[in-house]
């Protein structure tokens, strides 16, 4: 990576690849430029990597697991690695937020949190390479012994979304190093710059030559590659569902593990007993946090129809303070939408929802700023099937619908593809631990909302794909069991006597 042209505030970064121990353009000697959603302005280049470039990377990516020089390490010396990275992160805070913030449109202010998040990831993840172990059987019988070993699953394909670049990253790269695997990764070819910084912390940390590549690109040069590629064996994606279900597809020939974070519509559910004030905070933290361009997003808001018009009003209120503006001002509380593209598929949503729905406020985007801009968009006199309540819209546009029972509830909140996330607002045990049963989501949040501690796993059912994420079971995506059993040959019950 080199910086060129400009001061600090306004300078182009111009990155290359990440292949073998080395920066490198691309064969084709083409690049994507990446504009400031907020601005227009050119912040970055990277290059437009190709399918060569994939298997070149995957080919260094195997010969670096053939010869063991990372998974033939001890586990103290890969933690110490991985140490060294989440400490660099950390120290480089201030940067890599103002990249995040430029690429994506994100507010500085997340930009800046989501880093020293990414930070504590690396550290958890450094210390569970020295917690792995297996299993023994020393019951088997005189003569006899089992043991159950958990080794590094081999070279994992990472495809890795817009909307949380190094977040997403450090869910996946800190475990399936410290499994000892090898990594050949695609980022979004929106926002790339930060997945190449970190490969630069690897190597000064001392990662050995071709145990994690980067290649940026476009989906169908790059990432189809190693979907497919039989010397892949994992490919772990984050993204849309339609392209989950692509990969699936693509991988099938070769059998190569599947782990999968896609789409999500979930429901935030408030019941009369709730504290109101809290729940309509999170209920627009849920949909304006990332300008709703988060899997998780509370985009599905249920209240209790007893309270419905009392939540509705303190909701106008509240929203009310919520600022759109420069992703740099410490003012904004939302940014800019990442591209055009999205820009107008929220919109196109917007115009299904004001044929369909009562518009509470918003639907605009903001006049005056010259970037991709939209007001937060509140819709009530939802009905389930209606079309903002069951496609993933991935903007900052809420749906409320009214419920009259927990039974009702769980009904509406079960009745879509996806099975990310999913929040239970009550002062209720029993309706908080019926709920937590009833709802069919790989994330249940009662009395708060998207809330994600290191420590806990994070992933879905249905529609909404398959694996963990972090937590202790995230290491366990990237290994495979192998099943060792000793005779005593002196005691051998021989087949043929």
């Amino acid at each position: 990576m080199n910086v060129q042209g400009g001061t600090a505030e306004n300078a182009v970064r111009n990155y290359r690849l990440f292949i073998d121990g080395d920066h490198a353009a691309s064969e084709s000697g083409r690049v994507i430029e990446r504009h400031n959603p907020a601005t227009g302005a050119l912040v970055a280049t990277w290059p437009a990597g190709t399918a060569k470039d994939a298997e070149r990377a995957i080919a260094a990516a195997r010969a670096a697991f053939a010869d063991r020089r990372w998974c033939g390490l001890s586990v103290a010396e890969r933690s110490a690695v991985l140490f060294a990275v989440a400490d660099r992160i950390r120290d480089n805070a201030a940067e890599l937020a103002r990249i995040e913030s430029l690429e994506s449109g994100k507010t500085l202010a997340q930009a800046t949190d989501e880093v020293l998040w990414a930070a504590d990831i690396w550290r958890y993840a450094a210390g569970q390479a020295r917690a792995q172990h297996g299993d023994s059987h020393g019951n088997l019988g005189d003569g006899k012994l089992a043991l159950v070993l958990r080794e590094p699953a081999g070279v994992v394909g990472m495809i890795t979304p817009w909307n949380f670049p190094l977040v997403i990253l450090s869910q996946k790269l800190p475990f399936a190093l410290a499994a000892g695997c090898s990594v050949v990764i695609k980022p979004s070819e929106l926002t790339s710059g930060t997945t190449l910084i970190v490969a630069s912390y690897l190597s000064d940390a001392g990662l050995p030559a071709g145990v994690f590549n980067v290649v940026t690109g476009y989906g169908k040069d790059v990432g189809a590659v190693l979907s497919a590629h039989p010397a892949v064996d994992v490919i772990t994606f984050t993204g849309s569902t339609a392209t989950g279900q692509a990969i699936i597809a693509a991988a099938a020939p070769t059998m190569k593990k599947t782990v999968l974070e896609l789409g999500g519509k979930s429901p935030n559910i408030v019941f009369a007993d709730a504290d109101i004030d809290a729940a309509v905070d999170a209920a627009i933290k849920g949909v304006v946090l990332n300008q709703g361009a988060e899997c998780c997003a509370g985009s599905r808001v249920l209240v209790q129809y007893s309270i419905l018009e009392d939540f509705k009003a303190r909701l106008l209120e509240k929203v009310r303070r919520v600022t759109v503006g420069d992703p740099l001002s410490p003012d904004s509380t939302i940014g800019a939408i990442v591209n055009e593209t999205q820009f107008e598929k929220i919109k196109a949503y917007i115009a299904k929802g004001r044929a369909q729905n009562t518009l509470l406020c918003g639907g605009e985007p903001v006049a005056g700023l010259p970037g991709y801009f939209l007001q937060p968009t509140i819709f009530c006199d939802v009905r389930p099937g209606d079309a903002i309540a069951t496609d993933e819209i991935f903007g900052p546009v809420m749906a409320l619908i009214g419920f009259d029972t927990p039974e009702e509830a769980a009904i509406i909140a079960n009745d879509t593809a996806y099975g990310l996330a999913s929040g239970i607002w009550t002062s209720s045990v029993d309706n908080a631990i019926w709920m937590a049963r009833a709802i069919r989501a790989g994330i249940v949040w009662v009395n708060t909302y998207l809330d994600l501690p290191t420590e806990v796993p994070i992933g879905g059912i249905k529609q909404s794909g398959y694996g963990r994420e972090n937590g202790r079971f995230a290491i366990e995506e990237f290994q495979v069991l192998k099943t060792v059993v000793i005779q005593d040959s002196r005691a051998y019950g021989k087949y043929l006597g």
